[in-house]
């Protein structure tokens, strides 16, 4: 049987609109040439010349928060609590299990910039890609917001998931979930604007705030979703083991079993 693994991760790059400003990596790289002088530092007396084509090694130092790149959310970033009043696990206590599922596609494209999913939406969804959830799928959202990684309106486009949408999954024994887009939720800047009319606070961060009632993870900054079928594939996406830490850094791939060509007759 083939194997195929389709990357589903963005990179860590300096330059590429992938966070708001505050948040943004900075990459410092350190080239073989520049960095004799550290490699000189261990041996008295050890010049440039006596290294092969003058050189040490190459490095980088890089500046990021947890929630950089594509990464994984603990249910501690979400709230201090879960399942009701629990302790909120963070990223180095998320089950592996977790991390390691067979995984379903739900297309949104098609909702337009702000758009807040509902469940309906998701029963319908599933209803067309004729699929019933079971317990620990990993569920992953294709919007609009994948075709945009690479340009500077990356953040503030797609859909996001509600709050209902949210516990639709959750309630059928999901408990790991991805989105192309920045955020589970839908951006900020559309959020901030139905507030603003409306100034009901509940529909801030509604979606990631759905872990208060049931612990959950969830990916964000996913890419590649298009190349995905509604079902199929298996998702892994083990986070990096920081201590107590509200995310992780992975490197999330689709794993596709293709059955063998019929033999030629």
């Amino acid at each position: 049987m083939a194997r195929r693994i389709i990357d589903l991760s963005i990179y860590l790059e300096n330059d590429v609109v992938s966070d708001p400003p505050m948040f943004k990596p900075v990459i410092e790289y350190i080239d073989h040439k520049q960095s004799v002088p550290d490699l000189a530092g261990f041996f008295p007396g050890l010049k440039a010349g006596d290294l092969p084509d003058g050189e040490a090694w190459a490095i980088e130092r890089i500046t990021l928060i947890t929630h950089n790149g594509t990464h994984l959310d603990a249910p501690y970033h979400y709230a201090s609590t879960m399942n009701g009043g629990e302790r909120a696990i963070t990223i180095d206590e998320v089950p592996l299990d977790w991390c390691f599922q067979p995984g379903v596609k739900l297309d949104f494209r098609h909702f337009p910039d702000g758009y807040v999913v509902t469940a309906a939406d998701v029963e319908a969804e599933l209803a067309r890609i004729g699929h019933v959830l079971s317990p620990l799928e990993i569920v992953v959202v294709n919007t609009a917001a994948g075709a945009r990684y690479g340009h500077d309106d990356y953040v503030t486009t797609g859909c996001g998931m509600g709050y209902e949408a949210t516990m639709y999954l959750l309630e059928r024994g999901v408990r790991l979930t991805g989105t192309d887009g920045w955020s589970w939720d839908a951006p900020f800047i559309h959020t901030r604007e139905r507030y603003l009319a409306n100034r009901d606070p509940s529909i801030i961060w509604e979606g990631h705030k759905a872990g208060r009632d049931i612990g959950y993870c969830h990916l964000e900054k996913l890419h590649n979703l298009e190349a995905l079928p509604p079902t199929g594939f298996t998702i892994a996406c083990f986070p990096m083991k920081i201590r107590a830490a509200s995310a992780g850094w992975t490197r999330a791939v689709a794993i596709i079993d293709d059955a063998p060509a019929a033999p030629k007759q």
